[in-house]
């Protein structure tokens, strides 16, 4: 969503990304001529074994950062460098930034779930990151319009078990202080009416926009109001994660007003509870 309201341009480059045009990986090559001193050879080769410890202590570094529960994630400051360790649930985009690959990933464990936003990230390391991959990312804890993420991580995958989580049922926490507990985890409504889309316009019929303000086409992301207890609610279609080929895309493009429906997703945060529908049932 974020990246559709910055510029063109970065629009461009996601679409160019996600159409799987990879960027070249860049490597590095020395040539040796046949004459080179014992003396050259000793500075290369002490050169080498001080980058081969810098490395070690890299790793080391890496290995020992302190792992931060989801707890002490939510309690530690904006702007914070923070190390979590979570599970992969979707995958969301990868695009390449001036040659350096970027993705973004729905992360949950048992105690709370993750949004990582712009995560360095190779197209090769990106195909690794299934669901219930198990990843340790360090990185900077951000919001935005009231989201809670990890900005600009490194990730490393960590071997072991997996984990997917399992949909929580959240229809009762609708206009609760309680939903903002389980932001980006992966959620379950149920029984909810299909509302007009754009009411103040009149319209009372059409059942979803393409864009927030109808003015998108095939392809963007789709928006759709839902009630519950007499209340509207706004959700969406994130076409990253769920393009115009998912069953969900055309599910909601059929939809009809007065409908009941459930539906399963992330559950995202911008400007209030905007959770991203990965699934809807027309159940009445």
């Amino acid at each position: 969503m974020r990246r559709k309201t910055l510029s063109m341009l970065l629009a461009v480059s996601m679409v160019v990304a996600l159409s799987g045009c990879a960027g070249g990986n860049s490597s590095t090559s020395g040539s040796s001529a046949s004459n080179v001193s014992a003396s050259s050879s000793s500075v290369a080769d002490a050169s080498s074994a001080s980058s081969a410890s810098a490395e070690d202590q890299s790793g080391a570094d890496t290995a020992s950062a302190d792992v931060l529960t989801h707890e002490e994630y939510m309690a530690a400051d904006l702007d914070s460098e923070v190390t979590i360790e979570t599970y992969v649930q979707a995958k969301q985009s990868w695009w390449e930034d001036e040659g350096q690959g970027k993705a973004t990933v729905y992360g949950q464990s048992e105690d709370g779930a993750y949004f990582m936003y712009d995560m360095a990230c190779s197209q090769e390391d990106y195909e690794k990151l299934v669901p219930g991959t198990k990843i340790q990312v360090t990185g900077y804890k951000s919001e935005w319009s009231g989201e809670v993420e990890i900005m600009d991580g490194t990730f490393e995958i960590v071997d072991g078990d997996e984990f997917i989580a399992t949909p929580l049922d959240v229809t009762e926490m609708l206009g609760t202080d309680e939903l903002i507990d389980h932001q980006n985890e992966l959620v379950q409504f149920k029984g909810l009416t299909v509302e007009p889309a754009n009411p103040d316009s009149g319209d009372t019929s059409t059942a979803f926009l393409y864009n927030y303000d109808g003015s998108g086409s095939e392809g963007d992301d789709l928006y759709f109001n839902a009630s519950y207890n007499g209340q509207t609610y706004t959700f969406v279609i994130e076409s990253y994660l769920c393009d115009s080929s998912t069953e969900v895309y055309s599910a909601v493009k059929n939809l009809q007003v007065g409908q009941t429906i459930d539906m399963e997703g992330f559950l995202y945060w911008y400007e209030g509870v905007n959770p991203h529908i990965t699934s809807v049932t027309v159940v009445g």
